[in-house]
């Protein structure tokens, strides 16, 4: 990918085959901009939205996006006053997006229960989304509008699993129960991945099936 060229954004396909079990709107998807023309404020906060993904808050300095989307600072201070701005300009940006992929995310509900469960789980064995989830929690400690959208966005995917689990079983309290489990057990894999076994797409299958009974 060239850098110049395509700067990424925070965003979520719908499908049930991506449709993750944790918050959504983690894989980043490029955004392209003419060669040669200057960036966006918008562009400046999808690059540096992947420069938090691979180095974290503490990465996200001026010198290392403008490195990122190969321009100067000369670039940047056309948009911004300070760094302060761009990291608003961040969470203005994927804040707007994961309250998108959350109405996509409700179109899961045209799919029968279990097929949802499936669907909201098999990201568990995905890599690509793991080191967005664990940036985003991690800046979410020092910026409260990020904060509260991933909270906001771990309660609506906690109803879709409960709405599901209900459907499968027809007990309240029991589904209640069951969807802390498997949202508990999504959000603690983020952080838990690098020293956990990985589940494989076989062990969900058997979880899931543990779960539905």
């Amino acid at each position: 990918m060239s850098t110049k060229d395509e700067v990424p954004a925070a965003t979520l396909d719908p499908s049930p085959a991506a449709a993750p079990a944790q918050t959504p709107a983690r894989t980043p998807a490029p955004v392209r901009r003419s060669r040669g023309s200057r960036l966006s404020r918008d562009d400046w906060a999808a690059a540096a939205l992947e420069v938090l993904v691979a180095d974290g808050i503490a990465g996200v300095d001026i010198n290392a996006v403008c490195k990122h989307a190969g321009v100067t600072r000369g670039s940047f201070y056309w948009h911004f006053s300070d760094l302060g701005a761009l990291h608003a300009a961040m969470a203005e940006r994927w804040c707007a997006e994961t309250r998108e992929a959350m109405r996509n995310l409700a179109e899961l509900d045209r799919l029968p229960p279990r097929e949802r469960l499936q669907a909201m789980t098999l990201h568990l064995v995905d890599d690509s989304n793991w080191g967005v989830e664990r940036a985003l929690r991690e800046w979410a400690r020092s910026e409260p509008s990020v904060a509260e959208v991933i909270a906001e966005g771990d309660r609506f995917v906690f109803s879709l699993v409960e709405g599901a689990l209900l459907e499968l079983r027809g007990e309240a309290s029991e589904a209640r129960v069951l969807a802390g489990l498997l949202v508990y057990a999504g959000i603690g894999f983020a952080h838990g991945q690098a020293g956990l076994p990985k589940p494989t797409a076989e062990e969900i299958e058997e979880l899931l099936r543990l779960v539905t009974g």
